[in-house]
Formats: structure tokens, sequence, C-alpha cells
């Protein structure tokens, strides 16, 4: 598994939203962005996560962040997930997992003594020009919005 560190540039990467718009991070140069990688959509932990960040979105808004959530699940399940939710960030369909292994954050996981290759609930927050200010790894799901105005606000 790759590892990027604070102080690394993010890696550039082209990608699709749950609208099938192509999206890349070059599109935000100049921004604060917040990219997120999650396990599921609709899981319980993976749900509390984004209404976190929902909840909270005009706090983030204010301090002009861009919040890229990131998981393997299809264009159609983000579709859903974001409909049911009312989720007003983008989610990326990372379904050949290209984003996951760039950002390093596919790889074996241990649950109840089962080994299995997955996604590290990881979020990079990166600065305008697009360096990494932080990365929090196992975020709080419920206090997820803090942990991230926490790092832009220091």
């Amino acid at each position: 598994m790759k590892h990027l560190n604070v102080g690394d540039r993010a890696p550039e990467f082209i990608s699709v939203d749950q609208n099938g718009k192509t999206v890349s991070l070059k599109e935000y140069t100049g921004k604060k962005v917040v990219i997120y990688f999650y396990p599921k959509d609709n899981t319980p932990g993976c749900t509390v996560q984004a209404c976190n960040i929902r909840d909270n979105y005009d706090a983030i808004q204010k301090e002009g962040i861009v919040i890229l959530g990131v998981s393997a699940d299809t264009e159609k399940k983000h579709q859903s997930f974001i409909e049911k939710f009312e989720l007003p960030f983008s989610l990326l369909a990372d379904t050949n997992k290209e984003l996951l292994n760039l950002y390093g954050v596919w790889g074996e996981k241990t649950f109840m003594g089962k080994i299995y290759d997955g996604i590290h609930r990881t979020t990079f927050l990166l600065g305008e020009d697009h360096k990494i200010l932080a990365v929090i790894e196992k975020p709080k799901t419920k206090d997820h919005t803090r942990e991230i105005l926490e790092v832009y606000n220091t």
C-alpha cells in the first residue's frame, strides 16, 4: 500500500461522479479540497459520516472547502445514496480502484478475525496548492466535520 504524507502533493486524478460527469483534481486548483475515502454507500458508519458532513455543510462552505467522497460503488449507487440522504456534495465512483490505489487506501483489512482487501476509511485535506495538509486515518464518523475544520482553522 502506497503511503501519502503531509507535505506531499496530492496525486492528480480523473474520475467520474454520481452523474457520470468527469471530475479531475486539476479543476479545483486554488481551492481547499477534502477527499474522503469510505468503504460503501448505505452502510451504518459511512452514512453517519456522510450525514455529519451534510449537516455541517454550511460551515464547510464558509471555509471555501470542496468535499469529494470516494468509494468503489457505482455511479447509480452513489446517486441513490445522495438522493436518500440529501447529500450536497459529489461522490466519485472508483469501481476500478484507481484512486483507491493512487491514494494508498486500498489494502488488507481484518474484521472479526477474517483478513480481506478493502477500503481504509481515510481523509486527505489539501491546501489550495493541493499539497496535503493533513491525513486523517480512521476519522470519527460522528464528528468528522470538526476534525476537518480544526485542520483548516489552525
